[in-house]
């Protein structure tokens, strides 16, 4: 079996003091946004 490494972040390193961000992958605009239940949600 091959193994990967991965990369792991941190939210609150990212997030700093937002409540969102937006992120740019392959010329689109996408935004992580934490909720009031402390979750993450990815939308377009």
């Amino acid at each position: 079996m091959k193994e990967t490494t991965e990369t792991k972040i941190e939210s609150k390193d990212i997030f700093l003091k937002e409540k969102s961000i937006e992120i740019k992958h392959d010329g689109q605009s996408y935004f992580l946004k934490i909720t009031k239940a402390n979750k993450l949600i990815l939308t377009k």
